[in-house]
């Protein structure tokens, strides 16, 4: 397995794409409720081949994470060759930017002495896809990109 293995209640949301999915290796539902009960490794191995089939579409669609923590927010742009990042931490520590006061003092402090702003763009390793999962794994979640367009508008406004 190359990734997680879908949880219990993710795996009864995609049921039917799970059938589909047996169904596309000619396993019946009958034949499935056999292969569970007689042959755990079998069906085992099916839930992981399965489970990493839908992680894998869901990286491949990707292109956007956030990373937020009290003083430093994280924010990702998945492009083809590249990941880019910027990077902003707020360097007074009573300050924390996962409540709503805090997030709203850094969107109105943006230009303060207390936030700093980083960029970087690094290539991926062979793998890509591992290269984001291995973010989520660290805590992102997967955006639509507003914030980062949001902050890279600001460090480019002319």
């Amino acid at each position: 397995m190359k990734y997680l293995r879908l949880t219990k209640e993710q795996f009864e949301e995609l049921h039917e794409e799970f059938a589909r999915f047996l169904a596309t290796q000619s396993i019946t539902a009958d034949e499935w409720k056999d292969i569970k009960e007689n042959k755990p490794e079998v069906a085992e191995a099916e839930l992981d081949v399965f489970s990493d089939m839908v992680w894998e579409g869901i990286l491949n669609n990707t292109e956007y994470l956030e990373k937020i923590d009290a003083q430093q927010l994280f924010l990702f742009k998945i492009e083809e060759a590249e990941m880019k990042l910027i990077a902003i931490k707020v360097n007074d520590t009573s300050r924390d930017i996962t409540t709503d006061e805090g997030f709203q003092w850094l969107l109105k402090n943006y230009l303060n002495d207390e936030v700093d702003f980083f960029e970087a763009s690094q290539a991926y390793s062979e793998d890509k896809n591992e290269d984001i999962f291995n973010l989520l794994k660290m805590g992102s979640v997967i955006s639509k990109g507003e914030w980062y367009q949001y902050f890279r508008e600001l460090l480019y406004a002319e």
